[in-house]
């Protein structure tokens, strides 16, 4: 039986591709948000809440072996060397997470790639240790699903899901954590900000790595939070699934570039979509029967005829987005070259990845 292609190149994503980003990306590109799963491994138990986290995610791949992604990367960034790194998607405590960091470990051995752990907030500082040298990783991701069930979305704070005992394991061994913040406040949230600058003071030999910019998707997300996050030295952010390019100039303006990195969060960024903010929330525009009925997320709206035929993929805006804010923030090249590489390779090489 013929294999169905992973995804469609249209027209109007090489003249996207070729127009806005072939000149603008670097040859080698880090990539250190991607999420490599079976199908067999999602598997939450009956009657297991679900509401801390958005589901139009899911709509996209049902699984995502190591094959498909670096298939994904030939298709949509041609004549790139691109390096992931890997990490599972067993987001609740119903899923099958011996078995997807088992995966984790065996896909990024066989391919000479970079992997992380996904870790249970439960396990002791001894035994997270433990299974992250044992099974050749480099650090942890690490999620708000794993917080206790108990705990109302906007109760959960970051040690709730990354506590103190591993942080110090990670910063004793030099280790990555990609860290995605709880609450509906996002960045700006008050208690995120002060447990990141806790983080930042506190653990600075952790390469502790903020994902999403902070889930800042829209202006409203951001608050005091840039002005708070310039005085960290620590802390990295990376750009993974937000196409806000007035966020990534503000996150430019306070951090600078060399503690921005580039994240796609393949392969949700396959998706074919637009981004618009409304009100403070994100909308993904998509076409009209391509994800199934969308018609109870506030987060997904179908368009129809040459508004559809215009969309390209997740990743792309993304890209642009980025693209943007740089041209915008007066980045030189070799700043590129950091958030897409450089800063990566860094963090890599000092948690124990041998290039």
């Amino acid at each position: 039986m013929e294999k169905i292609p992973l995804l469609e190149l249209k027209p109007v994503d090489r003249e996207y591709f070729q127009t806005c980003l072939d000149a603008f990306l670097p040859a080698r590109i880090i990539d250190v948000h991607t999420h490599v799963w079976l199908s067999r491994f999602r598997r939450r138990s009956p009657g297991e809440n679900v509401a801390r986290v958005v589901s139009w995610p899911d709509r996209v791949a049902a699984e995502n072996p190591i094959e498909d992604l670096l298939d994904t990367y030939r298709l949509m960034l041609p004549g790139r060397q691109i390096t992931p790194v890997i990490f599972g998607m067993t987001l609740t405590p119903g899923d099958d997470l011996e078995g997807g960091n088992a995966y984790i470990s065996e896909s990024a051995a066989r391919h000479n790639l970079p992997g992380l752990i996904f870790a249970d907030p439960r396990w002791s500082a001894d035994e997270f240790e433990s299974r992250i040298s044992v099974g050749g990783f480099l650090g942890a991701k690490v999620y708000l699903t794993w917080a206790n069930t108990a705990l109302s979305g906007d109760q959960i704070e970051i040690f709730d899901f990354l506590p103190r005992q591993q942080l110090e394991v990670l910063n004793r061994r030099g280790w990555i954590v990609i860290l995605h913040v709880p609450r509906s406040g996002r960045l700006k949230d008050p208690v995120n900000l002060e447990q990141l600058c806790e983080i930042d003071h506190c653990y600075p030999d952790a390469s502790v790595i903020v994902a999403h910019v902070g889930r800042a998707y829209c202006r409203e997300d951001i608050g005091d939070a840039f002005s708070v996050l310039s005085q960290t030295r620590n802390l990295f952010f990376d750009i993974s699934a937000n196409t806000n390019d007035e966020v990534f100039a503000k996150l430019i303006a306070a951090v600078g570039p060399k503690r921005i990195l580039f994240g796609s969060d393949l392969p949700i960024t396959r998706m074919r979509m637009r981004r618009v903010c409304e009100n403070g929330t994100y909308v993904n525009l998509v076409p009209r029967f391509l994800y199934g009925d969308v018609s109870g997320d506030k987060n997904m709206r179908e368009v129809d005829g040459e508004e559809a035929a215009r969309l390209s993929f997740f990743l792309y805006e993304e890209l642009d987005a980025f693209r943007r804010a740089s041209e915008r923030s007066g980045l030189a090249r070799a700043d590129i070259e950091d958030v897409f590489y450089n800063n990566a390779f860094r963090l890599l090489e000092k948690a124990g990845m041998d290039f």
